[in-house]
């Protein structure tokens, strides 16, 4: 077990530093890094996700090549600009409604990233549950302007989303809704959303994403947590796995980070990514070791999302 500290190049999701645990097992290696936020109970699925990829192994493929979008934080419009251009991704993901920013900074941004698009690149936005319905409604329609793909977790809630997907013409997306709900499936019951976005981590493994899927019978967009590319690799497997795959993924998110671990970095080439496991350096790895306490830190989460799990145990020694 192995606890990494890497600084972000931009403050994304209200961190400057992406933190996790990786284990290693017969399979390979594997990834556990929950945000902050998140207790025991909902780091017990990201910790299963390590175990898997670390003593298991994933499924077998049935493509070689994932179409990704580019993650452009709440960046001013012109580095937003810059970002988009530099991708070679035909697809973008914007980030809106940042805390301490408001509404002519999104329709800025957006619109930036439709000028570096282009007319024929794909457009979408993910709100990440900020809006009520309300706003959530009238800003949809001031961003579709733009052309919109569709609108990640515009509200917090299924009700919310429910609504908002009856009052717009632009197909909503769930993120949140499922991978921190209880029971990720309640999001097709209440008809909340068109795509499903998954997330490997939180929803405990590739097997169990692809379960996930299947049950929700919506199309799927499989997304990263900001991991490193030992995390990214898991995201791939699953993208290269499922039945069918109609959307660009956000697995191009190693662009956000200040480093990575492994000697092959997970970076798209031509808005694709290759389906592959990269090699850990150890040098890299030793570059961005977390410090003591950090370690200590992680050591306890881990500890603690175990007991909740069960099973073989993973923490060995935190070097």
């Amino acid at each position: 077990m192995r606890v990494y500290a890497i600084p972000m190049r931009t403050r994304f999701r209200g961190i400057t530093r992406r933190e996790g645990v990786l284990v290693r097992g017969p399979a390979g290696w594997g990834e556990f890094s929950p945000f902050a936020e998140y207790g025991p109970a909902e780091c017990a699925r990201w910790l299963a996700a390590a175990r898997e990829a670390a003593f298991e192994g994933w499924p077998a493929p049935v493509r070689d090549r994932i179409p990704v979008n580019v993650t452009v934080p709440a960046v001013e419009p012109e580095r937003a600009r810059q970002i988009v251009a530099a991708s070679g991704c035909r697809t973008a993901k914007v980030k809106v409604a940042e805390p301490g920013q408001d509404e002519l900074d999104d329709l800025a941004r957006v619109e930036a990233v439709r000028d570096a698009l282009g007319p024929s690149g794909r457009l979408r936005v993910d709100v990440n549950g900020a809006w009520d319905v309300d706003t959530a409604a009238r800003m949809i329609r001031r961003l579709d302007r733009f052309d919109l793909e569709y609108v990640e977790q515009p509200c917090a809630t299924l009700e919310e989303m429910a609504r908002v997907r009856r009052l717009v013409d632009v197909p909503v997306a769930a993120d949140e809704s499922i991978r921190r709900a209880e029971d990720p499936l309640k999001v097709r019951a209440a008809e909340a959303a068109d795509v499903a976005v998954l997330k490997v981590q939180p929803l405990g493994g590739v097997r169990a994403a692809l379960r996930v899927a299947e049950a929700c019978g919506l199309p799927v967009v499989v997304s990263s947590a900001v991991e490193t590319s030992v995390g990214l690799a898991a995201g791939v497997a699953l993208a290269a796995a499922l039945p069918e795959l109609r959307y660009a993924c956000g697995l191009a998110t190693l662009s956000l980070l200040h480093g990575d671990v492994v000697d092959d970095p997970l970076t798209p080439v031509g808005g694709a990514l290759p389906v592959r496991r990269p090699r850990v350096d150890p040098a890299a790895l030793a570059r961005h070791e977390a410090d003591a306490a950090t370690a200590e830190r992680w050591r306890t989460r881990t500890a603690e999302a175990q007991s909740l799990l069960g099973g073989a145990p993973v923490i060995g020694v935190v070097r």
